[in-house]
């Protein structure tokens, strides 16, 4: 059987080790605990988490033992990578209802059964410490002129970095130590962005127990230009299809560039590696039919099959000239809203194609908003029901990519 060391290599997933061949050995021979965090910062898991998530499916199917550590706990601090300001301060109230969201959504990737997976919450063991004790057998052990060092802090101490915040690294690293302690976790995986962290957890675990512990990073999701992936004009990427419908969710896929088709197939999928390199060494028009794979097998692992069809069937139609529109996204409006007209920018709020009116504003003025494939520039322009086909709908587009419907029930 391959080590999951080089499926995970093979794959594109490895961008840091702590002690590359030790655990390349271990994850050869050992069934291994290991733990990713996931801080819940809001009410659904994004397309950032998910790669992680892959990840630790593969480590899965090859047969070690993951933990899901939903971070309750650490949130209430907040990390400081890749931020150029301080978190928002959430309630626990709110903290704890975004907890159980990311554990539900867990556990449509991940097998829980029978021990096969442990899903933790660093609430239970963060909340309530006693703050001297921690600090004199825990904080002890780490260097003030090491911390400072790291590139999770260096790039916040011109701005200004709280001394809440600068607690997030020894709070991960004590994490780590007591999973090490009471579920026999020996390493830590996480993105790229956490390499420091993930280095305090293993440093503290090796001083405090002289045993051995290890992590490994994940390359991030970004774009050719370096940018993280995730975003749109309408925010995150998120993995609950209330936030973002499967049809958005397959569209965001299906408009990736040429040139990350390839990478995204073996990071996001489960497909061979040698229909990933056949699919990604297409070129010119055919590149389009990767891209349709790639969209649909991703939308299959996170919304399921018969939503990935129905996704699919729905970009057809718009970009294909089929005939399947009813999984575009669909506001139902009232007739009468319309009998004596409504302001198009209204509508565009009202069904969420702009934030604000002055968003809506400025699409209609430069040319971005299509009513029924007619572009609309006149930004005081007045919807009827005359602008709705014979059975009752409008549809309106946003760009070249992003359509919405409008029912009269």
């Amino acid at each position: 059987m391959q080590n999951v060391f080089d499926v995970l290599q093979e794959r594109g997933f490895i961008e840091q080790t702590t002690h590359e061949d030790e655990i390349r050995a271990l994850l050869g021979k050992d069934k291994v605990t290991f733990y990713i965090g996931f801080d819940p910062t809001a009410s659904s898991l994004t397309v950032g988490h998910f790669m992680t998530i892959m990840a630790m499916a593969h480590m899965q199917r090859a047969g070690h033992r993951p933990i899901a550590l939903i971070g309750a706990g650490t949130v209430m601090v907040g990390d400081p990578t890749g931020k150029t300001d301080m978190r928002k301060i959430m309630s626990v109230e709110e903290i704890d209802q975004n907890a159980q969201a990311f554990k539900k959504q867990l556990s449509r990737f991940i097998d829980f059964d029978d021990g096969k997976a442990l899903m933790l919450n660093n609430a239970d063991w963060l909340r309530n410490l006693n703050y001297i004790q921690f600090l004199r057998e825990i904080g002890v052990h780490f260097s003030i002129n090491r911390m400072l060092a790291a590139e999770c802090y260096k790039s916040r101490l011109e701005r200004g970095l709280t001394f809440l915040e600068f607690n997030y690294m020894i709070m991960q690293a004590y994490d780590f130590y007591r999973l090490h302690q009471d579920c026999d976790c020996v390493m830590q995986f996480g993105g790229n962005d956490q390499w420091s962290n993930i280095i305090a957890g293993v440093e503290l675990i090796r001083r405090m127990t002289g045993k051995p512990a290890y992590g490994m990073t994940f390359t991030l999701l970004t774009t050719s230009d370096g940018k993280k992936m995730g975003k749109t004009e309408a925010g995150a990427v998120w993995l609950d299809p209330n936030l973002t419908t499967p049809y958005e969710f397959y569209q965001y896929w299906r408009n990736v560039e040429d040139s990350n088709v390839e990478r995204l197939l073996g990071l996001l999928t489960f497909l061979p590696m040698d229909e990933v390199r056949k699919l990604g060494a297409l070129e010119g028009a055919k590149i389009n039919y990767a891209k349709e794979v790639l969209a649909y097998e991703i939308t299959k692992n996170v919304h399921g099959e018969a939503a990935a069809l129905e996704a699919q069937k729905a970009a057809k139609a718009l970009f294909g000239g089929g005939d399947d529109t009813e999984s575009i996204p669909t506001t139902e409006m009232s007739p009468g809203e319309f009998s004596e007209g409504l302001d198009l920018i209204s509508l565009l709020t009202k069904v969420g194609l702009a934030t604000t009116r002055s968003e809506g504003r400025r699409l209609i003025l430069q040319g971005g908003i299509y009513l029924q494939n007619q572009q609309i520039k006149q930004f005081d322009y007045v919807v009827t029901e005359s602008d709705f086909d014979e059975h009752g709908y409008l549809l309106v587009r946003k760009g070249k990519k992003v359509y919405h419907r409008i029912k009269l029930s």
